[in-house]
């Protein structure tokens, strides 16, 4: 996941990583954003210092830690581990956040409410890594979209009559894919489903 999230960074970006206790997540993001320091030498004689990876400068991560008693949460705490607690702060302070993984939480309910497949084992033929992923295929492309999201509509100019009791309309339905300027219209199943995708280069000697 890992892996994925960096290749569609911007040149030059290195945003701000939070994520729950889970110990990979640091070796991961550390094997992405880190580079080689040669370590000054300690003494006039010896061996040079090999060589050791260590995180870019401008990298912060911060792992949310919670602590539960009884099954019941009890204390949430951050955890530093690449950068500086207030370097972390400021980065969120300017949107009024502070340090949690709220986002990404709500995100895969999201998800396992949509796939199926996700959240538990069912009796359909996605049964392996490959028809679950053309599963989240299709459900990022009706997230994006097809689905409008309340966050991003915007206030018309001038509203709009509609049909039933005669309220007007004030706001324009937006979807992500609206927000990012891809499409120009709330699009529906059907014309996605039954949208020609570009070929992709095919396998040489086939």
């Amino acid at each position: 996941m890992v892996h994925h999230t960096v290749q569609v960074f911007a040149p030059g970006c290195l945003p701000l990583f939070l994520t729950d206790g889970f110990k990979e997540y640091t070796a991961a993001i550390l094997t992405h954003c880190g580079r080689w320091v040669q370590p000054p030498r300690q003494t006039r004689t010896g061996p040079e210092p090999k060589p050791r990876w260590m995180p870019l400068p401008t990298l912060h991560y911060a792992q949310v830690v919670k602590a539960y008693r009884r099954r019941r949460l009890v204390r949430v705490s951050p955890r530093v581990i690449f950068g500086t607690l207030g370097g972390g702060q400021r980065v969120l302070a300017t949107r009024g956040w502070h340090i949690n993984t709220a986002f990404v939480e709500r995100v895969n309910l999201t998800i396992r409410h949509q796939v199926a497949a996700v959240g538990r084992r069912i009796l359909t033929r996605c049964k392996s890594a490959v028809r679950v992923r053309s599963q989240l295929i299709l459900y990022h492309t009706y997230y994006n979209f097809c689905l409008p999201h309340a966050s991003l509509r915007v206030p018309l100019a001038h509203p709009q009559p509609s049909n039933g009791s005669g309220s007007v309309k004030k706001w324009q339905a937006r979807t992500p894919a609206m927000a990012a300027r891809l499409t120009d219209h709330v699009w529906s199943l059907r014309p996605v489903l039954l949208f020609r995708v570009p070929p992709w280069p095919q396998p040489v000697g086939l």
